[in-house]
């Protein structure tokens, strides 16, 4: 059998050289101390600097004047996200890819190893990014968000769907603290849209017994820099609703700030769940009184949105009575 490329880890060394540089902001940094600080020889200061600039890092100098940032990277480095997290379980287990297949499939494949609670996975650039169903999710580099973490609740696995719903309230609180004038609508179950239009989908996987979890990977991708789409896909980004370039390190900063308190939330309150569900239908305008046609295991349906269930599922009034969507999807009629 031919080996499997596991894509590797963004070189650690890179977030350490750009801390130092950011720090320095003002003065030119000679290649003997960004050596010095990590360990390394001159000449592979200058590798890992040429890394950085295939990264999009513009860095002036060279190895005999040293080396100077120009602008601020907007790069999801563990080394820049590490003390905007701090006090929140993601803030230790940060790991960054320049490109991956799937941030959710290395993080579940990361989880069935051990992988801690409150592990990140983030990547510049996605080759095989997975949306529900079948759904690709695109993603140019640098430009989206790419993002899944893992958690290991005490909850059984009815409550698992409460959990997604709580992550589009996490990534719908993150762009309101970064603008306030965008206000995205909750379509249930998994994505968050502008205008119509796609700017977020959440995709939560899950391993776990009949009575308890063992894991759950919540996938968060978010349209942020992107400058236009093919014309057939209904998406649109941040910059394209507000007209200016977003920092895509200050919008993961709030997202995994309020993933991280919506979680300890729902582990430790006790009518987590419904103050879930009721934010929920308040920011959706699929919840109450959207025609809708839903398809969902090879067949369809259409009716009226009339709500959620107790857990967190959407009903639907048709003209034989109320139906409970379990999955499947949901599109306005």
């Amino acid at each position: 059998m031919a080996a499997v490329h596991e894509p590797q880890p963004t070189d650690l060394r890179l977030g350490h050289i750009v801390r130092l540089l950011m720090e320095h902001a003002t003065m030119v940094v000679s290649g003997t101390k960004i050596g010095e600080e990590i360990s390394a020889s001159r000449s592979e200061v200058w590798r890992l600097i040429q890394q950085l600039r295939g990264l999009g890092v513009d860095v002036a100098g060279h190895p005999a004047t040293g080396y100077q940032l120009r602008s601020v990277p907007d790069l999801l480095l563990p080394e820049i996200l590490r003390p905007l997290l701090r006090s929140t379980i993601f803030s230790e287990h940060l790991h960054h890819f320049y490109k991956i297949g799937s941030t959710n499939s290395a993080a579940m494949a990361a989880a069935a190893e051990g992988a801690p609670e409150g592990s990140v996975f983030l990547a510049e650039e996605q080759t095989a990014g997975r949306g529900r169903g079948a759904n690709a999710w695109q993603s140019p580099r640098s430009t989206g968000i790419c993002c899944s973490v893992v958690v290991r609740p005490a909850l059984p696995p009815s409550d698992v769907l409460a959990l997604s719903l709580a992550a589009g309230l996490a990534v719908h609180d993150a762009i309101q603290q970064v603008d306030s004038r965008v206000n995205p609508d909750l379509k249930w179950p998994n994505d968050l849209l502008i205008g119509g239009k796609k700017v977020c989908g959440i995709l939560t996987e899950m391993n776990a017994e009949a009575t308890r979890v063992r894991y759950i990977v919540v996938g968060i991708g978010i349209n942020v820099n992107q400058a236009s789409f093919p014309k057939e896909l209904p998406a649109t980004s941040l910059r394209l609703v507000t007209g200016s370039e977003w920092s895509r390190v200050e919008v993961v900063a709030a997202l995994l700030k309020s993933l991280d308190r919506e979680y300890r939330q729902l582990l430790e309150g006790t009518d987590a769940r419904e103050s879930i569900l009721q934010r929920f239908a308040r920011q959706s305008s699929w919840v109450f009184g959207k025609k809708v046609r839903i398809e969902e295991n090879g067949s369809a349906f259409e009716g009226t949105t009339e709500g959620l269930d107790g857990r967190g599922f959407l009903q639907v009034r048709t003209q034989h009575g109320v139906q409970t969507v379990l999955s499947g999807t949901v599109r306005e009629k």
